[in-house]
Order: structure tokens, then sequence, then C-alpha cells
């Protein structure tokens, strides 16, 4: 069969009964609007995109995951990642993939900054969880390399948005921060001891310097009167871990490799936040 041609198409529209018309620019509204893992829900200039637990009717609220990715990274590429979506999928969470706006998430000090990230992620906290059915109480912040950066920056700034933080792999640019505005947070920090791309000390990049892990975990400590680390190892990791009087954990997990990511880790951040109440 032969497509239709504009001017066809226009003529076999008027032919429509009146209520059909409607119907299909109300579809057409729908489909341009219509967004998910393989499509980008838009948010002013920026995008994100998101996947539902399977099988959800949308009764009921779920609990998500929302990843940032690394430089040079977006939406889609996150979506792609199987083992993380699997990961996601079998804790039976929705996963949200911001994008940043150009290559980078816009964060203090970095050696570039395009717009408020801050502002950004106000308002996607407040789409996600009116326009699907997550849980505001319920909602995981995890992200690798830049992307742990900018989950450094939220546990900083917009700490009491999110019921924990999971960064990998990326911490501050420095120098880091004097204070913070958010009260104490669960941060579970997980690093390579043979990360050469993002080290724990940091590396310069043109005029600017990396953070230091050790530092930001300090800064942390203070603030929240985490009291002394106690060790313990779980999959390749092994881990120091200090709760404050509140019960949050500050937390830092090292593995022996590079700038490495594993959907393991995301679990087992979720896991442990469950453990600890967070997520109730």
């Amino acid at each position: 069969m032969k497509p239709f041609r504009s001017g066809q198409a226009r003529a076999a529209t008027r032919l429509l009964p009146a209520f059909l018309v409607a119907l299909l620019v109300a579809l057409g509204a729908e489909e341009a609007t219509a967004c998910g893992p393989d499509s980008d829900c838009r948010l002013g200039e920026r995008t994100y995109r998101v996947r539902m637990p399977a099988g959800h009717d949308g009764d009921g609220l779920v609990g998500a995951i929302m990843y940032m990715h690394g430089y040079r990274g977006s939406a889609a590429g996150s979506m792609r990642n199987k083992a993380l979506g699997k990961a996601v999928a079998d804790l039976g969470l929705a996963l949200v993939a911001p994008k940043s706006l150009g290559d980078d998430w816009s964060i203090p000090n970095a050696p570039r900054e395009y717009t408020d990230d801050f502002a950004f992620f106000d308002r996607l906290l407040e789409e996600i969880t009116t326009r699907f059915a997550i849980d505001p109480k319920r909602i995981m912040a995890t992200g690798f390399s830049a992307g742990g950066m900018m989950v450094w920056n939220l546990a900083c700034e917009m700490g009491e948005r999110f019921a924990g933080f999971a960064p990998i792999a990326g911490t501050f640019w420095a120098p880091i921060p004097q204070s913070c505005a958010s009260t104490p947070v669960h941060l579970l920090h997980t690093h390579g001891t043979d990360d050469k791309i993002v080290p724990l000390r940091g590396r310069p990049i043109q005029k600017t310097h990396q953070g230091d892990v050790f530092e930001a975990l300090s800064l942390f400590g203070k603030a929240g009167n985490f009291g002394a680390a106690a060790a313990y190892e779980v999959l390749d990791l092994k881990c120091e871990r200090r709760l404050n009087p509140e019960g949050h954990a500050l937390e830092l997990c090292l593995h022996p490799g590079g700038h490495s990511f594993k959907s393991e880790y995301v679990v087992r951040a979720w896991r442990e936040l469950e453990a600890l109440g967070a997520l109730n």
C-alpha cells in the first residue's frame, strides 16, 4: 500500500467526523508527551528517563533509584545498562536517569559549569513524584564518577530530599565545602583503591583539582557527630561504617580495582538503607 502524501492526508482528515479528528489530535499530543525508558521526559530545557517496575499498574507507590551518569554520559545510556536495569527491576523499584545539561554536571569548583543543577533536581523530584507513582520518601541517589560527584553535592545541599546517598568513584571538586546546608544523611561511598581516573586523593584537571574523599568524609563526620568506625567486609569490599546518635550511617567501602562500576554496589547500598530503617 502506498503511503498518503501530505495533501492526501489533509483531504482524508477533512472527511472524518469531528470526534475522530479530535481523537487523532489527542493521541498525537499524548504520543508527543509520552516518555519512559526509551524516550526522553522533558522538564524545561532538561530531560530525564524513567522505567517503572514491570507490571506496575499505577496503584501504590514504589521506591526509586536515581542514577546519575558519568562524564559525557546520558539518560539513554543509563537505561541501556542491562545490569543496572535488571538490578533495579529485581528490587521492584523505579529507575530514574536524569541527563546533565551538556557533557557534565554543573558542580561547584568543577572545570565547567552549565546551569544550576540543584534547581533542576528540585524540579525533577517534584515531577517524578507527581507524574509517576514514586514514593518521595523512598528515593536513593547514586551515580558513578562525575555522577558520584553530583551525588556528594546533592547530599550536601539537598540531603532531606533523598532517603540516602550511594556515590561511586566520585566526590567534591576541591576545595571541598567548609559546611553543608543539609542535616546529617545516610551516605555510603564506594571507591577503588587503584582508581587512576578519580583517585581517592583526587588529581588535577585543567586549573582545578578533584577533591579528597577522606577530607569529604571527615567533613560529614564532624558535622554529623559520627562516632568511631566499625570494619566489615561484603562482596569484594572492605568497609568502615560510622554511626551518629540519630542512627545515620557514614561509610567508606573500598574494592581492589580501578575506576569501575558494579550494579551489585547499588543493590547493596539499597539493602543497607533498608536495614538502617531509612526506607520505612
